[in-house]
Formats: structure tokens, sequence, C-alpha cells
């Protein structure tokens, strides 16, 4: 059994959300965390307006430097200090920019994230979708 079912279907409704809805950066590349001010965003940084996410705030965006229109991954993220896990999608990142992405959520002893990288497959109970 795979570790993780890279359904088409999942990145297409983030497609979805991502071309439906406004992308606020609030937090351009360069810029320090509000709170953490040693934290350094890699990339733009925002999120996209009319949507909800797992904290009741609009849904994260890392937007990197290449103009593309849909998300290439997502980073899942567990924070102690939040109590909470977040959802942050990955929009127009180069590899080297995925990476500091990276580098930048696990830089804490507080919270660590993983990426999920986007697939074209299709598993055989989603055929129907």
């Amino acid at each position: 059994m795979k570790e993780l079912e890279n359904n088409v279907y999942f990145w297409q409704k983030l497609d979805t959300l991502l071309l439906s809805c406004s992308c606020t950066i609030d937090r351009p590349k360069g810029t320090s965390h509000f709170k953490y001010s040693n934290l350094v965003y890699p990339v733009d940084y925002g999120f996209l307006s009319d949507t909800v996410g797992s904290d009741q705030a609009p849904i994260d965006v890392f937007k990197g430097t290449l103009h593309e229109s849909y998300v290439k991954a997502i980073a899942i993220s567990a924070d102690i200090l939040k109590k909470d896990c977040e959802v942050k999608l990955l929009v127009g990142c180069t590899e080297k920019e995925t990476e500091k992405i990276l580098q930048f959520l696990n830089q804490t002893q507080f919270q660590k994230a993983i990426l999920v990288r986007r697939g074209k497959e299709m598993p055989s109970w989603a055929a129907s979708d």
C-alpha cells in the first residue's frame, strides 16, 4: 500500500480555489515575521481571500518567482506553540524556493513541516469522480 494516494482531482480542487480567489501578499520576500524577527520569508507570503483554513484564517500561500497559476505542492505544518496544523499552498515556486520554504518552516523546535508534491495519479476509487 502506498503511503500517499496522490489524487489528481485533489490538485484540481486546489487550483480552483487558487483561481477563484484573490491572493494577497502581506509578507513580501525578505521581510521578517511579525512576531519572530529572526524568521525571514524566503518568498512572497500571503493568503487567499474568501477562504478558510484549519485555523479559521484564510488559506496561506507561498508565491515564488515563476509565473504559474496552479498549486505545485502543499506544505503541512505542525506547530506546538499554536497547537495547530496548517496547510500552505506553494504556487510558482522553483525547486530552490521550495527548499528554502521547507527550511523556513522547519527552522524552529516548535514547528515542523512536510511537503506533498503535486501528482498526476488517479486512484482506482476516484475514477468515477
